[in-house]
């Protein structure tokens, strides 16, 4: 069989109507592919379009300012996507004049892209043969040829790129990446319909009965448990009522973004002992702190990551100081914060007594 055209074939019949397969805007091509990264297609959908809106080309991107990207972001998770988007879209203003790098390797070097991204938009926006492995394309290369390299692997990895170059439409070369993601994402998915896939008579795995055993990862890491005490501090009354965001730096999770000021811990504990703590000290020193409530703990999960959290709604005296940013509590919607914030806003601060 002709791995080539029956996949094509496939793909012309079944190929699903999505707004950024209507163009050949490498910028658009772009967007849809960093928000696609680490997203469903139903949940990326309405993010894209909302994107495109709001920053309909290179230049709007470029001139925005980061706490807008991240706010249009907020949701959707890996921050760091968004923050790379925003400096990339810099470097093409600055160091190409606003064009779009037209090869490979240009558009490799721009920061946030990687080998994927870059086959996907020199593929489907030049015409440039590059082939495109995702978690699709590892999936069905790996059972079609059954690779047992894992597959998150640098060697397993070699291993499908090495086939999709042989293989890959240098007529259409963007049809042909877009067609083996759509095939991953359809077709061959974790638990396939093997009977009506065109490409069984050629597959290693469903020849040998062991499509389960693909594709073969490595070890998975490990998440570790983090305990994080969130302080929602506010003060003053009615209009003049304020509360402290902190913004978040560093290399850890969610950087730029806005949370509330944090003690963290190794285990939970109850505020008892927080109050006794080097930190809660360190903010509130000689202050006049009231405890008001205590929330629920939030379980957050991230990829490597479970944050146990917990809220505690703190009220201080007008006018005391703390090294945090004093903002009108009703202006807390405008901040770009991460998800788990945004949740304990929508559950307990919103239309309630926090």
């Amino acid at each position: 069989m002709n791995f080539t055209k029956t996949l094509e074939k496939w793909y012309r019949q079944n190929k699903r109507d999505l707004p950024w397969r209507r163009t050949n805007d490498p910028y658009r091509i772009w967007v849809s592919e960093i928000i696609l990264q680490q997203t469903r297609i139903e949940q990326g959908w309405d993010y894209y379009l909302r994107f495109l809106e709001k920053f309909p080309d290179l230049y709007s991107l470029a001139e925005a300012k980061e706490e807008e990207v991240l706010k249009l972001w907020q949701g959707l998770g890996y921050y760091s996507r968004a923050r790379n988007m925003h400096a990339a879209a810099k470097e093409i203003m600055n160091l190409h004049k606003g064009i779009f790098p037209k090869t490979y390797e240009k558009i490799r070097k721009l920061k946030g892209i990687g080998d994927y991204t870059a086959a996907a938009i020199s593929s489907i926006a030049f015409g440039i043969p590059s082939p495109v492995v995702d978690g699709n394309v590892l999936r069905l290369f790996s059972r079609f040829f059954g690779i047992r390299e894992p597959v998150d692997t640098q060697k397993g990895k070699t291993a499908v790129l090495e086939k999709a170059k042989k293989l890959i439409s240098h007529e259409c070369p963007g049809d042909f990446n877009q067609a083996i993601m759509e095939f991953g994402a359809l077709q061959c998915k974790l638990t396939p319909d093997c009977k009506k896939c065109p490409l069984k008579s050629g597959c290693l795995a469903f020849k040998g009965n062991c499509i389960s055993e693909y594709p073969v990862k490595s070890k998975k890491q490990g998440q570790r448990t983090r305990y994080f005490h969130y302080l929602f501090i506010t003060t003053g009354k009615g209009q003049k009522r304020s509360v402290f965001l902190k913004k978040r730096t560093g290399n850890d999770i969610w950087k730029n973004l806005f949370d509330f000021p944090l003690i963290e811990t190794v285990k939970a504990e109850n505020n008892k002992n927080l109050v006794l703590s080097k930190e809660w000290n360190n903010f509130f020193s000689g202050m006049k702190v009231a405890l008001l409530k205590e929330s629920k703990t939030y379980r957050h999960i991230l990829t490597h990551q479970v944050i146990m959290a917990k809220f505690y709604h703190l009220e201080i005296l007008p006018g005391a100081g703390l090294p945090f940013q004093k903002i009108h509590l009703n202006d807390i919607g405008k901040y770009p914060v991460p998800r788990l914030i945004e949740k304990f806003i929508e559950d307990e601060v919103i239309n309630s007594e926090w």
